[in-house]
């Protein structure tokens, strides 16, 4: 097995202990993650249309901003993995090839394709939309065929049904079955809404990695990392981990500004500018640059 990080989370994927990885969602959001010793990061989708767009996650993401936002991601350490949403693969499966290659290209380790319809939205929202079994089947074939077409193409796919709320738990797990016998390698079956379901997509998908999506105040019940292992999901991902605190901490910060007329006073903040930049590799980027003979930052920063 190759050293990229797609192997890497191949080998991780075939450990004994589960995966548990932060949901982030731009080079700053991955950095904090990072420092806080994480060693595999996803990127949401909805954080990537929120921060890049300032629009909901309604599908109004398109492939290239997807694919840029991840291979800048991907680039901050190029040994960690990084798992991206890839929606429904942004068209039919010409276009499903293309993301694919795009994500390859970028660095991304994984990605994850899902069977809702063009405009689409997350999956903790009502009333989504299902494309037809046979067309999410078929972005699944597309996606194994354009990783086999690629050199290094060993980029780990991950197919996501939404189908449990319309379709039903069986028919939900019959979409996954067809799509790990298309390609996928992981299968992700979004907004559980029982303990019942959740104990029973491992068993019933087994050997298949499982993947559970922990979206607090969502439509699945709440656990920890290691009740999400005993029950036998391989990997448990908490995609609002940075979306929510962002929210509440930059609100807050900017209404005592408007109302005081001041910033409010913070750790961080009372450290100066180099510890905000510090954990964005500062230190790092100043001592390559006098490596390589640049007087620039000489005497510091």
């Amino acid at each position: 097995m190759e050293d990229t990080p797609a192997a890497n989370l191949r080998r991780m994927l075939l450990g004994e202990s589960i995966i548990v990885v932060p949901g982030i969602y731009d080079g700053y959001t991955a950095r904090l993650a990072l420092a806080a010793g994480f060693d595999v990061l996803y990127m949401t989708g909805a954080g990537t249309s929120m921060s890049r767009l300032g629009m909901a996650d309604l599908g109004m993401a398109t492939m290239n901003e997807m694919a840029d936002n991840a291979s800048m991601i991907a680039g901050i350490n190029r040994s960690i993995p990084l798992i991206a949403d890839a929606d429904t693969g942004y068209g039919g499966p010409l276009m499903v090839r293309r993301t694919v290659q795009e994500y390859i290209k970028g660095g991304v380790a994984s990605l994850h394709l899902e069977d809702q319809v063009q405009t689409k939205r997350c999956g903790h929202l009502a009333n989504k939309e299902l494309v037809d079994e046979d067309v999410f089947i078929s972005r699944i074939r597309a996606a194994s065929l354009a990783r086999d077409q690629m050199p290094h193409g060993d980029i780990v796919l991950i197919a996501r049904t939404d189908a449990l709320e319309s379709l039903g738990y069986d028919a939900a797990v019959g979409r996954l079955k067809k799509a790990i016998a298309a390609g996928a390698d992981v299968a992700l079956m979004e907004a559980l809404t029982s303990i019942e379901q959740m104990k029973a997509i491992c068993h019933d998908l087994a050997p298949t990695p499982v993947i559970l999506n922990a979206v607090p105040g969502g439509k699945t019940p709440d656990l920890t990392a290691k009740e999400a292992e005993q029950m036998g999901f391989k990997m448990i991902v908490f995609p609002t981990l940075a979306l929510a605190p962002v929210h509440e901490a930059v609100l807050g910060a900017a209404k005592y500004l408007k109302d005081n007329g001041k910033v409010r006073a913070t750790d961080i903040l009372a450290k100066g500018p180099r510890a905000l930049f510090e954990v964005c590799g500062l230190s790092e980027l100043i001592a390559f640059d006098i490596s390589a003979g640049s007087q620039a930052f000489q005497s510091n920063a």
